[in-house]
């Protein structure tokens, strides 16, 4: 992979991250509200929610993904979980998925974690084999799980 850098986002990143996302989004029938705002908040804040590496050749982003932390607290174990991954569709089947995959694995590693889970459609064969590829194993389903919508949060 010539030219090609795995690094953390930046600032300057996340307009095209954000446009990313909202590209992602609408691949799975889902419209994006994210805003830069709240993007910036959760990446660079004060408090950052997530883990942002983008892949970059040349000054130009090529994809990214999204990892956010988990934790088998009973067994004191943190792990992340790859909430996104996403290559722009012109430079897909050139391997930059795979190389985020690999940064996103030892990001987890540098952060302690001794476990990495990642999601897709159960019809995305392609994507099954790439994590395969990369070391992944199918994991049973979770059993039932509940949600429940908060209000907005407010800052201490």
């Amino acid at each position: 992979m010539k030219d090609l850098s795995i690094r953390p986002a930046k600032a300057g990143d996340l307009p095209q991250v954000l446009e990313m996302i909202r590209a992602l989004a609408a691949h799975h029938g889902d419209c994006a509200t994210l805003t830069h705002q709240t993007l910036e908040r959760d990446v660079l804040g004060d408090t950052p929610w997530i883990t942002v590496l983008v892949a970059e050749r040349l000054g130009g982003l090529l994809g990214y993904a999204a990892l956010c932390p988990l934790v088998q607290l009973q067994f004191g174990l943190r792990g992340m979980d790859m909430h996104h991954l996403y290559v722009v569709p012109e430079v897909r089947g050139q391997g930059i998925g795979s190389a985020l995959i690999h940064a996103s694995i030892a990001q987890a590693g540098r952060k302690g974690c001794r476990y990495m889970t990642v999601g897709t459609n159960p019809e995305n064969t392609i994507a099954a084999e790439v994590y395969r590829a990369a070391g992944f194993e199918a994991l049973p389903p979770p059993g039932p799980r509940f949600g429940v919508r908060l209000g907005a949060a407010t800052t201490p």
